[in-house]
Protein backbone atom coordinates (compact mmCIF):
# COMPACT_ATOMS: atom_id res chain seq x y z
CA UNK A 1 0.00 0.00 0.00
CA UNK A 2 0.62 3.76 -0.69
CA UNK A 3 3.75 2.68 -3.22
CA UNK A 4 3.32 5.57 -4.75
CA UNK A 5 3.09 8.24 -2.13
CA UNK A 6 6.35 9.55 -3.59
CA UNK A 7 5.44 9.89 -6.97
CA UNK A 8 2.09 11.79 -6.03
CA UNK A 9 4.27 14.17 -3.66
CA UNK A 10 6.43 14.39 -6.80
CA UNK A 11 3.07 15.29 -9.02
CA UNK A 12 1.81 17.60 -6.15
CA UNK A 13 4.83 19.69 -6.04
CA UNK A 14 5.18 20.36 -10.07
CA UNK A 15 1.27 21.22 -10.14
CA UNK A 16 1.93 23.65 -7.69
CA UNK A 17 4.90 24.88 -9.39
CA UNK A 18 2.67 25.22 -12.66
CA UNK A 19 0.35 27.24 -11.31
CA UNK A 20 3.23 29.75 -10.18
CA UNK A 21 3.84 29.77 -13.26
CA UNK A 22 0.68 30.59 -14.95
CA UNK A 23 0.80 33.80 -12.79
CA UNK A 24 3.37 34.88 -15.31
CA UNK A 25 1.17 33.95 -18.24
CA UNK A 26 3.15 30.78 -19.02
CA UNK A 27 0.80 27.15 -19.10
CA UNK A 28 2.71 24.12 -18.89
CA UNK A 29 1.21 21.25 -19.52
CA UNK A 30 1.40 17.39 -18.49
CA UNK A 31 1.54 14.46 -21.02
CA UNK A 32 0.96 14.92 -24.52
CA UNK A 33 3.71 12.96 -24.86
CA UNK A 34 2.98 9.49 -26.07
CA UNK A 35 3.54 9.11 -30.16
CA UNK A 36 0.62 7.82 -31.23
CA UNK A 37 1.38 7.30 -34.82
CA UNK A 38 4.52 5.34 -33.78
CA UNK A 39 2.53 2.93 -31.58
CA UNK A 40 2.77 -0.43 -32.94
CA UNK A 41 0.41 -4.04 -31.93
CA UNK A 42 3.67 -5.38 -30.85
CA UNK A 43 4.46 -2.20 -28.19
CA UNK A 44 0.83 -2.00 -27.36
CA UNK A 45 0.81 -6.24 -27.01
CA UNK A 46 3.66 -5.66 -24.43
CA UNK A 47 1.72 -3.10 -22.02
CA UNK A 48 0.95 -5.14 -18.81
CA UNK A 49 -2.45 -4.50 -17.70
CA UNK A 50 -5.73 -4.86 -19.80
CA UNK A 51 -6.89 -1.20 -18.85
CA UNK A 52 -3.67 0.43 -20.36
CA UNK A 53 -3.04 -1.64 -23.18
CA UNK A 54 -6.89 -1.70 -24.46
CA UNK A 55 -6.66 2.32 -23.33
CA UNK A 56 -3.83 2.77 -25.89
CA UNK A 57 -5.21 0.66 -28.35
CA UNK A 58 -8.82 2.28 -28.45
CA UNK A 59 -7.52 5.95 -27.50
CA UNK A 60 -4.34 5.95 -29.17
CA UNK A 61 -5.37 3.98 -32.41
CA UNK A 62 -8.58 2.83 -33.56
CA UNK A 63 -10.89 5.72 -31.94
CA UNK A 64 -8.37 8.63 -31.51
CA UNK A 65 -9.75 12.00 -32.44
CA UNK A 66 -7.20 13.86 -35.22
CA UNK A 67 -7.02 17.06 -33.15
CA UNK A 68 -7.03 15.28 -29.81
CA UNK A 69 -3.85 15.69 -28.08
CA UNK A 70 -4.26 13.87 -24.60
CA UNK A 71 -2.36 17.29 -23.14
CA UNK A 72 -3.48 18.65 -20.14
CA UNK A 73 -2.27 21.52 -18.13
CA UNK A 74 0.17 20.69 -15.10
CA UNK A 75 -1.81 22.19 -12.42
CA UNK A 76 -5.24 20.60 -13.44
CA UNK A 77 -3.33 17.65 -10.90
CA UNK A 78 -4.29 19.80 -7.60
CA UNK A 79 -7.56 19.66 -8.43
CA UNK A 80 -7.69 15.64 -9.98
CA UNK A 81 -5.78 14.33 -7.12
CA UNK A 82 -8.04 15.86 -4.21
CA UNK A 83 -11.12 14.66 -5.82
CA UNK A 84 -12.33 11.05 -5.06
CA UNK A 85 -15.73 9.80 -7.03
CA UNK A 86 -16.51 8.36 -3.32
CA UNK A 87 -16.86 11.46 -1.36
CA UNK A 88 -20.37 12.09 -0.56
CA UNK A 89 -21.74 8.79 -2.43
CA UNK A 90 -23.44 8.04 0.82
CA UNK A 91 -25.73 11.46 -0.73
CA UNK A 92 -27.70 9.38 -3.70
CA UNK A 93 -31.14 9.37 -2.81
CA UNK A 94 -32.24 8.58 -6.60
CA UNK A 95 -31.96 5.19 -8.32
CA UNK A 96 -28.31 4.62 -8.79
CA UNK A 97 -27.51 2.14 -12.19
CA UNK A 98 -23.64 1.32 -11.74
CA UNK A 99 -22.12 -0.49 -15.05
CA UNK A 100 -18.99 -2.87 -14.99
CA UNK A 101 -17.45 -5.37 -17.61
CA UNK A 102 -16.61 -8.43 -15.43
CA UNK A 103 -13.07 -8.77 -16.55
CA UNK A 104 -12.50 -4.89 -16.01
CA UNK A 105 -9.51 -3.70 -13.88
CA UNK A 106 -11.80 -0.81 -12.84
CA UNK A 107 -15.12 -3.19 -11.43
CA UNK A 108 -13.79 -3.02 -7.77
CA UNK A 109 -14.45 0.24 -7.85
CA UNK A 110 -18.00 0.03 -9.24
CA UNK A 111 -18.06 -2.17 -6.13
CA UNK A 112 -17.31 -0.18 -3.40
CA UNK A 113 -19.27 2.61 -5.09
CA UNK A 114 -22.18 0.44 -4.48
CA UNK A 115 -21.18 -0.76 -0.78
CA UNK A 116 -20.95 3.30 0.12
CA UNK A 117 -23.88 4.45 -1.79
CA UNK A 118 -25.89 3.91 1.47
CA UNK A 119 -28.52 6.85 0.72
CA UNK A 120 -30.75 4.94 -1.83
CA UNK A 121 -31.79 1.40 -1.72
CA UNK A 122 -33.25 1.39 -5.18
CA UNK A 123 -29.22 0.79 -6.65
CA UNK A 124 -27.74 -2.04 -9.05
CA UNK A 125 -24.59 -2.96 -10.15
CA UNK A 126 -25.01 -4.57 -13.83
CA UNK A 127 -21.88 -6.68 -14.89
CA UNK A 128 -21.53 -6.90 -18.54
CA UNK A 129 -20.26 -10.60 -18.92
CA UNK A 130 -16.66 -11.26 -20.56
CA UNK A 131 -16.23 -7.84 -20.90
CA UNK A 132 -13.17 -5.29 -19.58
CA UNK A 133 -13.38 -1.54 -19.17
CA UNK A 134 -12.18 -0.27 -22.34
CA UNK A 135 -14.44 -2.94 -24.46
CA UNK A 136 -17.80 -2.03 -23.10
CA UNK A 137 -16.93 1.64 -25.02
CA UNK A 138 -16.97 -0.19 -28.03
CA UNK A 139 -18.02 -4.13 -28.77
CA UNK A 140 -20.77 -4.22 -30.19
CA UNK A 141 -22.62 -7.09 -28.12
CA UNK A 142 -21.35 -5.10 -24.72
CA UNK A 143 -22.87 -1.60 -25.89
CA UNK A 144 -25.96 -3.26 -27.03
CA UNK A 145 -26.22 -5.45 -23.28
CA UNK A 146 -25.33 -1.66 -21.71
CA UNK A 147 -27.63 0.14 -23.94
CA UNK A 148 -30.20 -2.41 -23.02
CA UNK A 149 -29.90 -2.05 -19.27
CA UNK A 150 -30.01 1.36 -19.78
CA UNK A 151 -33.22 1.40 -21.26
CA UNK A 152 -34.91 -1.02 -18.99
CA UNK A 153 -33.57 1.03 -15.69
CA UNK A 154 -34.19 4.21 -16.93
CA UNK A 155 -37.84 3.05 -18.42
CA UNK A 156 -38.72 1.94 -15.22
CA UNK A 157 -37.49 5.02 -12.64
CA UNK A 158 -37.98 7.83 -15.07
CA UNK A 159 -42.18 7.33 -14.81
Amino acid sequence: MNSQLDSVQKSLQEASAARAKELSGEIPYSSGNVDFDALTDKSIRKIPTDLYREGMLYYGKTHRHPNSTFRYTTSSLLDLMQWDAMDNIDLINVPLLLIAGDKADSKYMSEEALQKATGTKDKELFIIPNATHIQTYYVPEYVEATIAKLNDFFGKKLK
